[in-house]
C-alpha cells in the first residue's frame, strides 16, 4: 500500500467520523425547531382552553354561590367579592390558604462563591448569581432568575381533593440574610403554616458554609399527619438563558443529566426533546448548562419514579428548557425530614471531583476516548494552567509534550517514507510497466520490491491511527474546558469557542457567517503537510482522483472548525508546525538518503524474509487472483454456450 492510498483511506475515515459526529450532534435542528413551535402553539391552546373552562366552571360556581346567598340573605350581609374569593381559596388550599397573605422582601445568603436570593413566594432560591464569573457580554453571570425558574412541592391536603404548588403561597422567613466565609457557615427557614397557632407547618431549611458552591435544602414536614394526603412530588424547572458566545454550541452540550443509586451516569441526548421516564432510585438530578450545572442531590436517594424532560427554548436569549418531577418520601408522621443539596457552579473537572462519591464530573462529556482525557489531558492541562498565566503557552505545551511522546513513532513514519522516496525511481518504472496490465500482478511487483528492499509499507499508518483516538478526545476536552473559558490569545478572544477576524454579514452554508483565522491557519498548514506527503510518493497513475481528494479533505474540516473551538483549530496549527519542524530535523541530522539507498542496494542482495504480515498479504493476493479466474472462466462458458 503506498503513502498516498494510505494516507486518503486514514483522512476518508477521519472525514466518515467526523460527518457522523457532527451529523448526530447538529442534525434536525431546524426540524426540532419547528417541532418545538407546534409543540408550544398545541400547549398553548389546551391551556388557553383548559383556563377558559376553569374560568368558566369558577364563574359558574360563585354565581351559584352568590344567588344563594342572595336567597337567604336580604343583602345587607352579603358576602363581598373577597369572601367569595376567600371560600375558593379555602377549597383548593385547605389549611394552607393563610400562605395567600402576601409576605415581602427576599433572604439572600451568600459567600465567596455565589449569592442565592429566597423568595417568600414559593419558599424558593428564586435567583443565584455566581461571583467572579462574567456572560460573554460582560454582564453578573445569573444561573437562572425568578421568572426563568420554580420549584415547588405538589400536594393535596385532606380538607380537599385538589392539588396544588407551593410556588402560587407565600412563606414566612425564620430568620434574616446572612454571609459567610472561609469555616463559618449561616442557614435560614422558610415556613408554610397550615394553623393559626402556627403548629403545623412544611418548613425548607437552607444551609450555606463559606468557599461552597453546594447548599443545603431540607423539606421539613411538622405535624403534617392528617393534613397532606397522597404523594408528595417535588416538582422543578428552568429555562437556561444563553451565557456563552454561540448558543448553537451551547445547546449542542446542554441537556439533563442524572445518576442512579447504583452509580450509573446517563443523560437525555443533547439533541433530542423528550420526556424520560427513570426506572430506579436516583442520586442527582442535573440542569447542565455548557460551562455551569444546576444540580438537585439526595442526601440518601430519590425514590423510583421520577421523570425528566429537555426541550430547546424557542426564544433566543435562552438555551434549553428542563423539567422534572421527583416523588418525595412521606411517611405521614408527626415530624419528616427529606434532606437534599443543590449544586450551582461551573463544570469545572476538578471542582465537580472534589465532592466525593457524587461523580458530579460524570456529566463532562470527555467523549468515546475519554480515559486519554482523564489520564493524560486534564492532568498535563491542569499541571501547565496551575503554573502559567497564557492558556495559548498551555496549549503549546501541551501540544509539543504530545508530539515528543509520538516523536519516536514519527521518526519510524518518516523512516519510512523517506525509504519510499529512495524508491520512487523504482517504483515509476513499475507503474509504466503495468500501466495497461492486471493490477494484482503490479500488486504482487511492488509487494516484491518493498521486501527486497527491506521496506514496511504499513510503518506510516500508525502514527496515523493514532491521531483518530487524539483527535476525538480533544474534540470533546478543548469545548468543555472550564479553563479555557473567556481565556484570550493573540486575535482570538475566548478560545473556547470560535475566533473571528471578519463577520461577513451573511451565511455561507456549511461555513458560517464570520471567518476565523485559527481554522483557516490550520486548514493551509494541512494542505502544505500534504503537499509535502505527495512530493516524496512516487506518481500513481492508477488513481489519479486520489491528489485532488486529499487536498479536498482539509477544506472539507473547514467548514466544521470555523464554527468549533479556537483551541482545538490552534492545537492542530501548532501541531502542524512541530511535525515540519521534526521533518525539517530528521531530514537534516538523523536521516542520510544516499546511505539509505546503499542500505536498500545491500538488502535487494540477501535473500528476502516475508514477514507474517507480507505472508498473509500474498496469500490474500492469490486467493484474490484465483477468485477473478475462476469468474473470468465462468463467463467464458456462459459466453460459449
Amino acid at each position: 500500500m503506498n503513502m498516498d492510498r494510505k494516507t486518503l483511506i486514514g483522512m476518508l475515515l477521519l472525514a466518515a467520523l467526523f460527518m457522523g459526529w457532527y451529523y448526530y450532534m447538529t442534525s434536525g435542528k431546524e426540524e426540532q425547531a419547528a417541532v418545538e413551535k407546534r409543540k408550544q402553539d398545541s400547549i398553548a391552546r389546551i391551556e388557553q382552553a383548559a383556563r377558559a373552562k376553569e374560568d368558566s366552571i369558577a364563574k359558574i360556581k360563585a354565581d351559584s354561590a352568590a344567588r344563594e346567598l342572595a336567597k337567604r340573605d336580604t343583602g345587607v350581609n352579603r358576602l363581598n367579592k373577597d369572601s367569595l374569593r376567600h371560600v375558593e381559596r379555602l377549597k383548593q388550599y385547605g389549611p394552607f390558604v393563610t400562605g395567600m397573605n402576601s409576605v415581602k422582601g427576599n433572604i439572600v445568603m451568600e459567600n465567596e462563591l455565589i449569592r442565592a436570593e429566597i423568595s417568600p413566594l414559593g419558599g424558593r432560591i428564586a435567583t443565584v448569581t455566581l461571583k467572579g464569573h462574567k456572560t460573554y457580554s460582560g454582564d453578573p453571570l445569573v444561573l437562572f432568575t425568578a421568572d426563568s425558574s420554580t420549584y415547588a412541592l405538589q400536594l393535596s391536603t385532606a380538607a380537599t381533593s385538589q392539588n396544588f404548588r407551593t410556588d402560587t403561597l407565600y412563606f414566612t422567613p425564620v430568620g434574616k440574610s446572612f454571609s459567610v466565609s472561609g469555616r463559618d457557615s449561616g442557614s435560614v427557614r422558610m415556613r408554610l403554616y397550615a394553623s393559626a397557632d402556627s403548629s403545623k407547618y412544611i418548613e425548607y431549611a437552607y444551609g450555606l458554609r463559606g468557599d461552597s458552591y453546594m447548599p443545603s435544602f431540607h423539606v421539613n414536614f411538622v405535624n403534617m399527619n392528617g393534613v397532606i394526603r397522597d404523594q408528595v412530588d417535588l416538582v422543578w424547572a428552568m429555562v437556561t438563558p444563553k451565557q456563552e458566545k454561540n448558543v448553537k454550541n451551547e445547546r449542542m452540550i446542554a441537556t439533563v443529566h442524572y445518576l442512579f443509586d447504583t452509580k450509573e451516569e446517563d443523560y437525555i441526548s443533547e439533541a433530542a426533546e423528550e420526556e424520560v421516564a427513570l426506572t430506579g432510585d436516583v442520586k442527582w438530578i442535573s440542569f447542565k448548562q455548557q460551562f455551569f450545572s444546576s444540580v438537585l442531590i439526595a442526601n440518601d436517594k430519590f425514590p423510583n419514579g421520577t421523570s425528566v424532560s429537555s426541550y430547546n427554548a424557542v426564544d433566543p436569549r435562552f438555551v434549553k428548557r428542563f423539567n422534572a418531577s421527583v416523588p418525595i418520601p412521606f411517611g405521614r408522621g408527626a415530624n419528616e425530614s427529606v434532606k437534599m443539596k443543590f449544586y450551582f457552579g461551573p463544570n469545572k473537572y476538578s471542582i465537580l471531583k472534589s465532592y466525593d462519591g457524587l461523580e458530579l464530573q460524570s456529566q463532562i462529556k470527555l467523549g468515546i476516548f475519554g480515559f486519554l482525557n482523564r489520564w493524560v489531558f486534564i492532568p498535563l492541562f491542569d499541571f501547565f494552567s496551575a503554573n502559567i498565566v497564557s492558556m495559548g503557552l498551555v496549549i503549546f505545551l501541551l501540544t509539543l509534550v504530545v508530539k515528543l511522546v509520538l516523536f519516536p513513532l514519527a521518526y519510524k513514519s518518516f523512516l519510512s517514507s523517506a525509504k519510499m522516496r529512495v524508491l520512487k525511481p523504482e517504483m515509476e518504472e513499475l507503474s509504466e510497466k503495468f500501466k495497461d496490465g492486471d493490477p494484482m500482478q503490479k500488486q504482487q511487483a511492488t509487494m516484491a520490491l518493498y521486501r527486497k528492499a527491506g521496506v514496511n509499507p504499513m510503518a506510516g499508518c500508525v502514527p496515523l491511527l493514532l491521531q483518530i483516538p487524539i483527535l476525538f478526545a480533544l474534540i470533546s476536552f478543548f469545548p468543555a474546558a472550564f479553563e479555557l473559558r473567556q481565556k484570550g490569545f493573540l486575535w482570538a478572544e475566548d478560545l473556547s469557542t470560535y475566533d473571528s477576524i471578519l463577520n461577513l454579514g451573511f451565511e455561507i452554508p456549511f461555513y458560517g457567517s464570520h471567518v476565523s483565522l485559527f481554522a483557516l491557519l490550520m486548514t493551509v498548514s494541512t494542505v502544505i503537510y500534504t503537499w509535502m506527503n505527495q512530493q516524496m510518493m512516487p506518481t500513481n497513475n492508477q488513481f489519479p482522483a486520489m491528489k485532488w481528494m486529499m487536498y479536498l479533505m482539509p477544506v472539507f474540516f473547514l467548514g466544521f472548525l470555523n464554527s468549533y473551538a479556537a483551541a482545538l483549530s490552534y492545537y492542530y496549527f501548532v501541531s502542524n508546525l512541530i511535525t515540519f519542524a521534526q521533518m525539517w530535523f530528521m531530514r537534516r541530522f538523523m536521516i542520510d538518503e544516499k546511505k539509505l539507498r546503499a542500505q536498500i542496494e545491500e538488502n535487494k542482495k540477501k535473500p528476502a524474509k516475508k514477514s507474517g504480515f507480507m505472508q498473509r498479504l500474498e496469500q490474500a493476493q492469490k486467493a484474490r487472483m484465483e477468485q477473478l479466474r475462476q469468474q473470468q472462466d465462468q463467463k467464458g462458458k456462459k459466453k460459449k454456450k
